[in-house]
This record gives structure tokens, C-alpha cells and sequence, in this order.
């Protein structure tokens, strides 16, 4: 049984966003998956570019590592998203509003308002899981 858009979407936050599991995260792509970020500079922490689900997992385990500190938790209940289909039934579009609480400043003092971090993922499938992901996000926030 193929799965919806909304299957997809959830499987890969649950997997990147709330749990941080790099094995879940690439599971959720084809063994050929491509994860793009293309607005991340060349030397930013997080990845800009990984091809296969082998590279997926090395990769964002090593970015989960190294940012393993940072204390900043995504709050459900304020965060938000919207879901777009397109004409072509293999592709998605995911609008994203995604709240931290307080300590927006990253330093565990809860000196800071809330964040809002919003973007744009666009999601290619295949058989159910993620051929092609490209994330447009804001680049300061993995720098």
C-alpha cells in the first residue's frame, strides 16, 4: 500500500526534527535519495548535499552530534504546517512554522522570547519514501 504525502511527512519530522535519529531519518529515504539544503553555505555544520541513504546517515549523525548541545526543542503545540499537493502525484510541498520556546538565544537561560523558525521543504517520492528532498531554510540556523 502506497503512502500519503501526510504518512511521509510525518515518518521524516518524527525521525529528524523530535527524535534527532539518523537511522529513522534515512530510513524515510530510497537507498538513492538525494537531501538537498541548497541555501546552506559550503562550510555550514549542517550538510549541504547528501546522496544515498548510506550518506544520509553518516551525515546527520555526525551533525546531530556535533549540535547535540544546543537545548533547542520544537514546541507541537505552537509549531505548525501545511501540506500542498501538486499535479504531479510524486511531489509535495511542506509550508513549516516550527516553534522553539523561550531560550530562543541557545545559551540554557531562558533569557529569550519564543523563536520561530519557518520554511519550505519540497518532497519527491517513490514507492513511499523520500527520492528527493530539498529544504529551504534560513542558513544562520545551522551556522
Amino acid at each position: 500500500m502506497s503512502r500519503t504525502p501526510q504518512q511521509i511527512f510525518e515518518s521524516y519530522v518524527h525521525a529528524g526534527a523530535l527524535t534527532r535519529n539518523a537511522d529513522a531519518l534515512a530510513a524515510t529515504f530510497t537507498e538513492d535519495g538525494v537531501f538537498e539544503a541548497p541555501l546552506v553555505p559550503a562550510d555550514a555544520d549542517f550538510p549541504r548535499r547528501m546522496v544515498g541513504r548510506e550518506q544520509i546517515r553518516s551525515a546527520m549523525t555526525a551533525y546531530y552530534a556535533r549540535t547535540a548541545q544546543d537545548g533547542r526543542v520544537p514546541n507541537l503545540a505552537k509549531s505548525g504546517y501545511v501540506l500542498h499537493t501538486t499535479a504531479d502525484p510524486d511531489v509535495f510541498i511542506a509550508e513549516i512554522d516550527t516553534v522553539f520556546d523561550g531560550d530562543g538565544d541557545g545559551d540554557g537561560d531562558g533569557g529569550e522570547g519564543d523563536t520561530t523558525v519557518s520554511l519550505v521543504q519540497i518532497f519527491r517520492v517513490r514507492d513511499g519514501r523520500i527520492a528527493r528532498l530539498r529544504d529551504y531554510f534560513t542558513p544562520d540556523l545551522v551556522n
